[in-house]
């Protein structure tokens, strides 16, 4: 079995999990095969970044221009105030979610109620935001955005243009980047069937450790393999600790420094890599996230 992410530029018209097709990014969108699928549960928690389109002037039910327009009105602001208007969203603020969303409120998703015409109040989320305006031609504007987990980029443009005083929309949405992966580095369905086709589809598999590339590795002994296989904490006489890049550079052999709560990447004495461990009391392992 093929086990590893495969990184997608997932094009318009194809759906990511329950998400409606027209109010979607494309982009980026890594896909988890064989033991890899462990990792979906935590895609989810990684930063993102977006390039996007506001439409100033413009506000429609879907807070994206696919939807019904609501209202219209004539763009004042001039490229100076509307450069410092977005600017003035990074950071933290308090995000109102769209209602047409993925998002849950008593057991029903919020487009759920949108399509039958019900609008709720929903609770404003901190979200945390990082902007670079590339591009002003009024009404519209392209900037990217760096993101944490459950911003709506509709709702970022909605809340521009209500600052703005003349509401505002989203235009277009490119899904540049989910943390390491990057959409200059990612396939289209069409060219991931040339692959398999080709039977060159493994070459571009990402192994599962990489995502965790930022994390120390430590190597379990023989001794300790079998407490390794069967999801046992480690002791500390179980495993050796990688030494640092610079001094491995150097030739010179020098620990990390670890403390309790730390994750590392866990291999066996072989390099094969198992998961995630944590590190408790007395330096001993105790699993996190296994893929075994």
């Amino acid at each position: 079995m093929i086990s590893g992410i495969l990184n997608i530029k997932k094009e318009a018209g194809f759906t990511s999990h329950d998400v409606v097709a027209k109010l979607d990014a494309t982009g980026v969108l890594p896909v988890c095969l064989g033991k890899a699928t462990k990792l979906c549960d935590i895609i989810g928690d990684w930063d993102k970044t977006y390039e996007a389109v506001l439409l100033l002037g413009k506000e429609t039910d879907t807070e994206d221009t696919s939807g019904k327009i609501l209202e219209e009105k004539e763009v004042t602001v001039t490229e100076e105030e509307i450069q410092n208007i977005i600017l003035s969203f990074q950071g933290t603020y308090d995000q109102i979610p769209p209602m047409y969303s993925a998002k849950k409120v008593n057991g029903k998703k919020l487009y759920e109620l949108a399509r039958q015409g019900i609008v709720i109040e929903r609770k404003p989320c901190p979200v945390t935001l990082s902007i670079h305006i590339k591009k002003i031609e009024l009404p519209y504007v392209t900037f990217e955005v760096t993101c944490s987990k459950g911003t709506y980029i509709r709702s970022l443009c909605r809340d521009i243009g209500v600052k703005a005083g003349c509401g505002g929309c989203m235009a277009g949405l490119i899904r540049t980047r989910v943390s390491s992966f990057r959409i200059e580095e990612g396939f289209t369905l069409s060219e991931v069937e040339e692959m398999r086709d080709r039977d060159t589809l493994s070459e571009h598999i990402i192994p599962v450790d990489k995502v965790f590339s930022h994390l120390p590795a430590v190597f379990v002994k023989e001794k300790g393999e079998k407490l390794l296989y069967n999801g046992n904490p480690i002791a500390v006489d179980l495993y050796e600790k990688e030494p640092s890049a610079e001094r491995q550079n150097a030739n010179e052999k020098q620990e990390y420094i670890y403390t309790v709560g730390d994750r590392v990447r866990v291999y066996d004495s072989h390099h094969n890599f198992i998961g995630i461990y944590q590190l408790q009391e007395n330096q001993v392992l105790k699993p996190y996230k296994l893929f075994l």
